[in-house]
């Protein structure tokens, strides 16, 4: 060792790195101080899962029985479960699921929740777990008469849809001619639409596809050919990559064992 390298030696230990290179002290110290919401979760045992509790058959509010139910809600219990953690359910609504996010209410948001790039600018949206589209759910005696959008965009045509998600965001974009009615509670709809309040509830191919197994009265049309096509993701907060790796890491590993595969048959076949 030469003399020169002991001599820096010594002054860097008398003075301490952080007294020389400051910037470099402040780094280390705001990595030390710096906590992802994964730690947070693990320490407090628990992670809060905003959901909507009105989209049939990724999320569903069970009155009767009072707990959710649905594709997703399985789901975020096998999170919380891999985690080691005890799973609460936070109910929020389409269009306050962003406010209630940024606002801290849950640490992740699930429940058939569309990837796209207007909600990456304010939030993250993991790797995707399902692929989907818009496609119109009616009655089956109406199937020869709705074969296409146009033939939905009349002004004889009254549609249904649910305020502040996709769906609207897809009836305001490409209707211009049919009666458009918003309706608070998306589960109440389909119904409607087999009554004859709507002629045409305008959704994902997913949903469409559930309620017209459930009522014989509906149809799901042009699933094969939907009007869209996005994939569903689940909704956490930005700049956080410890969580976003866990989270991004157990969906592949969900579909490496066939968890999602499962959850298909369960409630999408």
């Amino acid at each position: 060792m030469s003399k020169r390298f002991l001599i820096v030696s010594l002054i860097l230990l008398a003075f301490g790195i952080g007294t020389l290179f400051p910037q470099v002290s402040k780094t280390v110290v705001a990595e030390k101080s710096a906590h992802s919401r994964l730690d947070n979760i693990l320490k407090k045992k628990k992670i809060r899962i905003g959901t909507t509790g009105d989209y049939k058959p990724f999320t569903y509010w069970n009155s009767e029985t009072k707990q959710f139910e649905g594709y997703d809600i399985d789901a975020a219990k096998m999170l919380a479960k891999n985690l080691g953690v005890e799973v609460e359910f936070v109910r929020t609504s389409w269009p306050t699921l962003m406010q209630d996010l940024q606002a801290d209410k849950f640490d992740i948001a699930v429940g058939g929740i569309s990837r796209n790039l207007e909600r990456q600018k304010t939030a993250h949206l993991t790797a995707p777990y399902i692929r989907d589209g818009k496609s119109p759910l009616i009655r089956i005696e109406d199937k020869e008469r709705f074969k296409s959008l146009a033939d939905i965009d009349q002004p004889s045509v009254r549609i249904g849809v649910n305020p502040g998600g996709t769906n609207e965001k897809f009836v305001q974009e490409n209707i211009k001619q049919a009666q458009v009615t918003v309706v608070e509670n998306n589960l109440d709809i389909p119904n409607m639409v087999a009554e004859g309040k709507f002629d045409v509830m305008i959704t994902d191919s997913v949903e469409a596809r559930f309620y017209a197994k459930q009522d014989t009265r509906l149809y799901a049309a042009l699933v094969d050919q939907p009007f869209t096509t996005h994939e569903k993701g689940y909704l956490i907060h930005r700049g956080d990559l410890d969580f976003q790796n866990w989270i991004n890491l157990w969906m592949e590993e969900m579909k490496l064992q066939g968890k999602f595969k499962e959850l298909e048959q369960k409630w999408l076949e």
